[in-house]
């Protein structure tokens, strides 16, 4: 599997999701997933399974297809949260 973050233009914002995104399915114990990050004008739907992102761009985003939308990328308890319940669904946990 794997998990692709996103931001708007630059990659600074969608690099801090990144390692947010490892470090809660390292708390959760999911293993084997991996984690990159991109533009969202350089995503295409084939990078990843589920693709993580902000709400203030999933509009613009719907062409990519699996995706967790958040409120804010730096709550991590939200991350935690959508992502927990998405590895669950997907069988990963």
């Amino acid at each position: 599997m794997k998990i692709v973050a996103v931001c708007g233009s630059g990659l600074g914002s969608s690099f801090m999701l990144e390692m947010n995104i490892q470090e809660v399915l390292k708390e959760l114990g999911v293993m084997g997933v991996e984690v990159e990050h991109s533009d969202l004008s350089s995503a295409t739907p084939d990078m990843a399974d589920l693709f993580v992102m902000a709400k203030d761009i999933a509009e613009g985003a719907g062409y990519l297809g699996e995706k967790i939308v958040l409120d804010s990328i730096i709550d991590q308890e939200e991350l935690k949260r959508k992502l927990e319940e998405r590895m669950k669904d997907l069988g990963e946990l």
